[in-house]
């Protein structure tokens, strides 16, 4: 016979297996470290992140396919045009270099954008999820990672980056 203290265990280990595939809540291994740096071209943009040091970073991966992409771009646009001292790298893993051409067009992406399909600079962050965002301080270190599409006018947001 079971003793009542082990039936909460019993019940909450099902829960408890299932936490660590949750990225929402996971504290990032890389927060408090150096951003891992890296240079990607597309053959028509570059960004090597190391020349950003001394500037506030958001690196966002993204997508023109993924939805919760396309639900953030107005508030990161206009977080870009609000802050223009903030430098803002999005790395799209689009395949298709028609169809992410035709996105920046349409939708007036006026931020650094370039597309790694291989997904090369998302491995180095260990992302997996669209879109995902990391701010680094101007030293070079992570401070927080955002995981989906994020309203990037908040007020909490808008603190956070001016604190930096």
């Amino acid at each position: 016979m079971r003793s009542s203290r082990s039936l909460p265990f019993i019940l909450l280990l099902p829960l408890a297996l299932l936490v660590p595939a949750c990225n929402r809540g996971v504290h990032p291994a890389q927060i408090g470290r150096a951003a891992p740096d890296f240079t990607i071209s597309d053959g028509t943009t570059s960004i090597h992140l190391a020349n950003y040091r001394g500037q506030v970073v958001l690196l966002n991966f993204w997508a023109s396919w993924c939805e919760p992409c396309v639900v953030e771009l107005p508030s990161l646009l206009q977080l870009h045009h609000d802050q223009p001292n903030l430098a803002i790298l999005a790395v799209s893993i689009d395949e298709d270099p028609d169809a992410y051409s035709n996105f920046i067009l349409h939708r007036h992406v006026d931020l650094i954008t370039v597309r790694d399909p291989s997904e090369s600079v998302p491995k180095l962050y260990k992302t997996e999820m669209w879109p995902e965002t990391y701010v680094i301080d101007r030293k070079g270190v992570v401070r927080r990672k955002f995981v989906g599409a994020q309203d990037w006018s908040s007020p909490e947001v808008r603190a956070f980056l001016k604190n930096l």
